[in-house]
């Protein structure tokens, strides 16, 4: 997997993003997406709560979209157990 200075500067931005929002969640590692090698998958520790857990998935999707609509690069935020 390459990553691009501008894509490793994007992805430290969302990661800066998640300490500050969501100090409980933790990154865990950043890998290809499965059908499409091009698509970053950015993995965290699941939240404990539900609800939390989709605050979190709404928050960086907004955010990923707009990185897909600015730059092209398809970046996901990954809540794994």
């Amino acid at each position: 997997m390459r990553i691009n200075f501008k894509q490793q500067e994007l992805i430290e931005e969302l990661l800066e993003e998640l300490e500050a929002h969501f100090p409980d969640v933790r990154f865990v590692d950043i890998m290809e997406g499965p059908e499409n090698p091009d698509n970053l998958w950015i993995n965290v520790t699941e939240p404990e709560d539900e609800d939390r857990e989709i605050e979190l998935t709404g928050f960086f999707s907004e955010k990923c979209i707009d990185i897909l609509m600015d730059y092209g690069y398809n970046i996901s935020m990954m809540p794994i157990r």
